[in-house]
């Protein structure tokens, strides 16, 4: 099964000969070598690139271990540019090159080669590769499969969201057809590869530690919580002691090596942000549910997780709003109560905001959705999502609804 990465792909192209080194970053099993090696590739004899003028090396293979050695890929490499026209490099796996941060800053000093890797350790996973190339790398950070791109083999889109929200968008699993193959699959790759690629990384001790963690931070997706919260409630039900510092740092290990994202609280009417709680969003549901055991699939929180997603698939800096509203204590008196906007999303000029309603059942509820976006004193545009099944519609106040799975498929919704 074959699934097109065409927001994706449309990056690489546009990034074609900027003379910079085009990194492509992100989770283990997400995508990237079959990005390059099949899809780009593709693209390239389809538009007229001559076979010869594309160099590929995937230095995983053991019959290319020995162009594992700086000197000899590097003249490798420069045998093969035999004219002046362009010729494209593609290395997959580029961990297993060693000294690879100083042999790709040679590339870029043969004027007509274009260089693309991926790689898939823990150093390269991480956020920070791209400060090894000195300002000469290019990053394309590719997520797990969206939920538009997921759906694409299914005719039944119910169909496809329950299987997309419980078992994720990692290309391999969904290719899977039986359950109990996904679910196999997702434990064994989620401590023996995922969680051990942080720790190997960052030279973690205590493994059990970081994996308790990442399973309280998969329980509390759409909740706001803090490092603090989180020390509190892993001493109280592991009755093992672990510090508030200790639990920002492996929580910014999980972040830089793109297992979860934190959102920042951002206080709409006093346009400034807010330092603690955040809430914590998991790149991949299928990883967050094999973590704690398909156990807490609440509806409202992954609704939450899928769209936070799909935003950050779209391009959006995603905030979680706050909006203060004027209301009445019990014994009259007036009082400010904060209300929540789950997401203020922005992109350059753009900005939206939009709530995340799972169900519209009666008109109290509508009312609390709709209150705290109709107190934001601006023209940007207001959206609520809902599982309801509804048409696309717009209240007189300016204010849109629309359907789930119609927003999740509609990439120009926004």
């Amino acid at each position: 099964m074959e699934f097109l990465r065409d927001t994706y792909l449309k990056k690489l192209i546009k990034r074609k000969n900027n003379h910079l080194i085009k990194i492509i970053t992100g989770v283990r099993r997400c995508g990237k070598s079959y990005l390059l090696f099949s899809i780009f590739y593709r693209y390239l004899l389809n538009n007229g690139i001559k076979e010869d003028h594309i160099i590929r090396i995937a230095l995983d293979d053991y019959a290319n271990r020995k162009l594992r050695d700086p000197d000899t890929i590097f003249d490798y490499v420069n045998s093969k540019i035999v004219d002046d026209d362009l010729y494209y490099l593609l290395l997959d796996e580029v961990q297993y090159l060693r000294s690879f941060e100083d042999v790709l800053n040679g590339f870029i000093h043969i004027a007509n080669l274009d260089v693309y890797v991926t790689g898939s350790n823990a150093k390269f996973l991480s956020k920070d590769i791209i400060t090894e190339f000195r300002g000469r790398g290019d990053q394309i950070h590719i997520m797990p499969l969206s939920f538009r791109e997921f759906s694409s083999s299914y005719t039944d889109m119910n169909m496809a969201y329950e299987d997309y929200s419980r078992y994720g968008g990692l290309p391999l699993v969904a290719s899977f057809k039986d359950d109990e193959d996904k679910i196999e699959y997702l434990g064994n790759i989620l401590n023996e590869i995922y969680i051990n690629d942080v720790i190997y990384r960052y030279r973690i001790r205590n493994k059990e530690d970081l994996s308790d963690l990442f399973n309280f931070a998969a329980s509390s997706i759409g909740s706001l919580t803090n490092p603090r919260k989180l020390a509190l409630t892993f001493n109280s039900v592991k009755k093992r002691n672990i510090t508030q510092s200790t639990v920002i740092k492996y929580l910014n290990y999980l972040e830089d090596s793109f297992l979860i994202e934190k959102a920042k609280r951002y206080d709409i009417k006093g346009k400034r942000y807010i330092n603690s709680p955040f809430k914590y969003y998991f790149t991949d549901l299928g990883l967050r549910n094999i973590s704690i055991d398909f156990r807490q699939l609440e509806d409202t929180h992954i609704m939450e997780n899928i769209i936070y997603n799909e935003l950050r698939f779209r391009g959006y800096n995603v905030d979680v709003g706050e909006m203060p509203l004027l209301t009445s204590s019990s014994n009259g008196n007036p009082m400010y109560k904060k209300a929540e906007v789950d997401f203020v999303c922005n992109k350059g000029p753009e900005r939206v905001y939009i709530q995340s309603a799972y169900r519209l059942p009666t008109p109290d509820k509508i009312d609390q959705e709709v209150r705290p976006l109709m107190h934001i004193n601006d023209s940007f545009k207001k959206l609520i999502i809902t599982r309801d099944e509804i048409k696309p519609r717009i209240d007189e106040r300016g204010i849109r609804t629309i359907n789930l799975i119609d927003f999740l498929l509609n990439k120009e919704e926004l």
